[in-house]
């Protein structure tokens, strides 16, 4: 097998430059975990240059003729190819438990939900680094005070230090997307627990951003707080102008409230 077909429904983008493959893989500092998962390999550019690396490398590729390509092309990968969709794999089927990395360069159609599944394992996820569409990349990078800042800028940013590191051009693909790229980094926070429940956090954060251009007091309406709680200062504030530690005390005062 030459070469695999990108598909369209797959959202496959093959990159084809080498120094900018190299460049991803060698975001990640390899500390506190012995193994990475890259997502999406399609033929393997970024992957030949994991594999360099002293850690285990894992990919997961939902093309059945990508796993071909691979397992023909790739030899230090035998045993080592998952061939299922990390959006529902369960990923303790090869890690168990143990700290690991995820790497890739990503589907854009995916791409968001890939984050929030990455949220999920948290607790074993230290490092995080790939390519988005630039948007996307900077959206989860943003600070508050933004249009581009939003729900996924506050709860990646509640666990982990975000980092956008470079852009990358149409044509630097097969076939050349539309839209720049953005490659970005996450390193987990040492304290990345909440002193609030996590899931009124995500409910909260969720809620504040859906009506945006509203005061907290109108956007968390249907959280029934009290009139007193309401009164609170913070809610004359639009969610845009919160960061996460004010996001975090929002969440504290609805939890006090009985909520």
């Amino acid at each position: 097998m030459e070469k695999v077909t990108a598909k369209k429904h797959l959202g496959q983008h093959f990159l084809k430059d080498e120094s900018i493959a190299k460049d991803i893989a060698d975001t990640l500092n390899l500390e506190g975990y012995e193994d990475i998962l890259e997502i999406g390999p399609g033929m393997g550019v970024l992957t030949k240059y994991l594999l360099g690396k002293p850690v285990n490398t894992y990919v997961i590729e939902i093309d059945t003729e990508s796993v071909t390509y691979l397992d023909q092309n790739y030899p230090k990968l035998k045993d080592r190819i998952i061939s299922k969709d990390f959006l529902k794999y369960n990923i303790n089927d090869i890690f168990e438990g143990k700290q690991f990395a995820i790497i890739g360069n990503f589907p854009y159609n995916i791409s968001t939900q890939i984050v929030f599944r990455t949220l999920e394992y948290r607790d074993q996820i230290p490092e995080f680094a790939g390519m988005f569409q630039k948007e996307v990349a900077q959206r989860i990078c943003e600070k508050k005070g933004t249009k581009a800042y939003g729900i996924l800028s506050v709860l990646v940013q509640a666990f982990y230090d975000a980092e956008y590191l470079f852009t990358v051009d149409e044509n630097v693909f097969i076939p050349p997307p539309k839209v720049k790229s953005g490659v970005l980094r996450l390193r987990r926070k040492k304290d990345y627990s909440l002193p609030c429940g996590e899931k009124l956090f995500f409910t909260v954060v969720k809620t504040a951003f859906q009506q945006r251009r509203k005061t907290l007091r109108n956007s968390l309406k249907t959280l029934n707080l009290s009139d007193s709680l309401r009164e609170d200062r913070i809610f004359d504030l639009r969610p845009e102008q919160l960061n996460v530690e004010q996001f975090i005390e929002l969440t504290q005062k609805i939890e006090a409230d009985g909520v």
